[in-house]
Order: structure tokens, then sequence, then C-alpha cells
């Protein structure tokens, strides 16, 4: 993985990892690549500063109380990534997660067969249109789930 820190055409800056510089490439090719705060895909590599560790048991440092301090991409940097991350934090609390079964579990609830109960999980996108067309009132969420991620 490699880390870029990016700006757009409106000079926002942002931070993002990609599987490498040829991955980010050819996402950046393609119009893949936008930008966090306004949604521009004219998205260029900023001026950064490498980062260089000494060694992996200095990759966090203790606080006063010996617990490790998260490194500088664990808190959200902007107000739009903090909004996300209260968001996904909402969501998480208090939806229940249904993976790949979403689908199903969306038209069981809208059906009546399944209990009334928030849920949140993954689609893929046709599937996900048949049922807003269907009239179960479903939404994307700007994020992927917990235990999709690494």
């Amino acid at each position: 993985m490699i880390h870029f820190t990016l700006k757009c055409d409106k000079d926002h800056r942002f931070d993002s990892w990609f599987q490498s510089s040829e991955a980010f490439d050819k996402l950046q090719a393609a119009g893949m690549v936008s930008c966090t705060e306004c949604g521009s895909t004219q998205v260029e590599k900023a001026m950064m500063a490498p980062r260089v560790q000494a060694s992996r048991k200095n990759a966090t440092s203790p606080d006063d109380r010996g617990r490790a301090t998260p490194g500088p991409l664990s808190t959200p940097a902007t107000a739009a990534e903090q909004a996300m991350a209260e968001l996904r934090r909402k969501v998480e609390e208090n939806a229940d997660y249904v993976g790949m079964n979403f689908v199903s579990e969306a038209r069981d609830i809208h059906d009546g067969l399944s209990p009334e109960r928030a849920i949140y999980g993954e689609a893929k996108p046709e599937e996900a249109r048949k049922l807003i067309e269907d009239g179960v009132p479903v939404a994307p969420l700007p994020f992927v789930p917990g235990r999709k991620s690494n």
C-alpha cells in the first residue's frame, strides 16, 4: 500500500491509500479518484514530505499513560471526514449488519416477512436499483462496512 497526499483543481487537499503508484494512475485515468470535499475528479498528487520510520516499534509513540498514540490518519482531518466518521459510528451502533444477505433481508422487512429493524450490508448495484424500483426504501452508504475493510 502507498499513501499519497492529493489535491483537486479547487486546491482541496486530502490523503488516500492505493495498492501501488500504478493503481493510482489507472484509477485516476478512469476518473475514479475524486475529491473528498467537492467531488471533483480533477485530482493530482500533491507535493508531500516522505514519512520514514526508524523501526516498526516506533510507529506509534506512547502518551503520558503509556498508551500508543494513533498515527495521523487515525483521526478525521476535515469537517467532512468527521461527519462521515460520525455517520458510520451511528449506523454501526444502531443497525444490524446483514452482509451479502442485505437484498433478501431488506425485501423481507419491506414485505412484512421479517421484523422491522434498521439493517445495512452489501448489494450489487443492479440489485439495489431493483429494490428501489420495487419501492423498498434503501440508500447507499458512503463507506465500506467495517467487516469488509482490511
